[in-house]
């Protein structure tokens, strides 16, 4: 059985750059995390090792350095704590465009409608951004109903999301929505690292018997990877945590697979569950 690679898989930027934030920080003795720093189990077990201890709230912190994860937070959030803690901050780069992109419309006067899932903390962060006057949806039904009776409407997107899905369901709400507003802004948040992965799984799904997706199963882009090798090819696709999650009997009579992994995957992870696959060929 032959073990593919999607051409881009793994780590992106914003991730890397997250994470030797936090372990450079560590170097000057102990810290928090306010939540996970990544989506991605092996990541902050490894971090927690070399003293990033990751903390479910402001609530539970009790040392005076905390660091703010890749997805970012609300601004009130960033309010509560500086001038109280040392903040090391990993927000990427792309999260802090779409934040600002949020905060830039709400200040122009647009009611901000965020294509995202509503319980992503990425999402949370956002519509603090857009200062509550916001609306968080995958439903271009439930954005329509927001948008009625509002003259001007701005549209966003959480970064890990599916840019297609995205040109879909602002074309939707266009044909709902257009002859009511006298403006509507979108602004393409979709991470390029993101949408650059998502292509290569879809060009690997169609070229082998079964895709196996390794990431965190709390990874939005992570389930985004598996839900498009499943849903656009039909191909058999298996989201994996780790090596030891891979059964044989999934890929019996099977001559290709394909692997793709996360974007908040580490790259050791990814070799173990490559070796294993191999291992079963």
């Amino acid at each position: 059985m032959e073990v593919v690679r999607a051409r881009v898989l793994g780590f992106c930027f914003g991730v890397r750059r997250a994470i030797e934030a936090v372990e450079r920080a560590t170097r000057s003795g102990p810290l928090e995390t306010l939540g996970p720093v990544v989506h991605n189990r092996q990541v902050v077990d490894a971090l927690a090792a070399k003293g990033a201890r990751a903390a479910a709230s402001l609530q539970e912190l009790s040392g005076g350095r905390l660091a703010l994860p890749s997805h970012g937070v609300a601004p009130e959030t960033l309010a509560r704590v500086q001038g109280q803690v040392e903040v090391i901050d990993a927000t990427c780069p792309f999260v802090r465009r779409a934040q600002q992109a949020a905060r830039r419309l709400a200040a122009g006067g647009f009611a901000v409608v965020v294509f995202g899932d509503v319980a992503h903390p990425e999402v949370h962060g956002l519509l603090g951004w857009a200062g509550g006057n916001a609306c968080a949806t995958l439903d271009w039904c439930e954005a329509a109903r927001y948008a009625e009776g509002r003259r001007r409407v701005g549209v966003i997107a959480q970064t890990t999301q599916n840019i297609g899905a995205f040109r879909g369901f602002i074309q939707r709400l266009v044909d709902a929505r257009l002859d009511g507003l006298l403006e509507l802004r979108v602004i393409n948040t979709v991470c390029d690292a993101t949408s650059e992965r998502q292509q290569a799984a879809l060009e690997l799904a169609g070229k082998v018997d079964a895709v196996v997706v390794v990431g965190g199963r709390h990874s939005s882009n992570t389930r985004r990877l598996a839900e498009i090798c499943a849903g656009t090819t039909g191909v058999p696709t298996h989201l994996v945590e780790s090596a030891q999650e891979l059964d044989a009997g999934w890929f019996a009579g099977m001559r290709r697979v394909g692997l793709t992994a996360g974007a908040s995957t580490p790259d050791e992870v990814i070799a173990e569950v490559e070796r294993r696959l191999k291992e079963m060929s």
